[in-house]
């Protein structure tokens, strides 16, 4: 039996598996693949690429550029629109660690010499 990582079904669930072409993603979006390379220039996504050179893009990936795309279409530029996102995604990971912090409980108390 292949290694998990290596059987088929497995990357079907994995939300970072590069599952689709460019092509593939700009449809998906409603958008073409000069916007995808526009965000990967922009450093918002960086597609990995396969053994052709070809870009592959995640779902992950995919869930990021169609934020952008929604946002580039309510008029926000795009330069604008990946730094809300990565600011938006800063926020969450702070909020998301102040919930685990809080749901600790207070941790020991520390002690200062005088």
């Amino acid at each position: 039996m292949p290694p998990a990582a290596s059987r088929p079904a497995d990357n079907l669930d994995d939300d970072d598996y590069p599952a689709y072409t460019m092509g593939r993603a700009a449809d998906m979006l409603g958008t073409t693949p000069a916007f995808l390379r526009a965000l990967g220039e922009h450093r918002l996504i960086t597609p990995l690429r396969s053994e052709g050179g070809h870009r592959r893009y995640s779902r992950y990936q995919l869930r990021i550029a169609a934020r952008a795309r929604e946002l580039v279409d309510q008029g926000t530029p795009i330069e604008a629109a990946c730094r809300i996102i990565v600011l938006e995604d800063q926020l969450e990971e702070a909020q998301r660690i102040n919930e685990q912090l809080r749901t600790q409980g207070p941790g020991p108390q520390s002690k200062t010499s005088a």
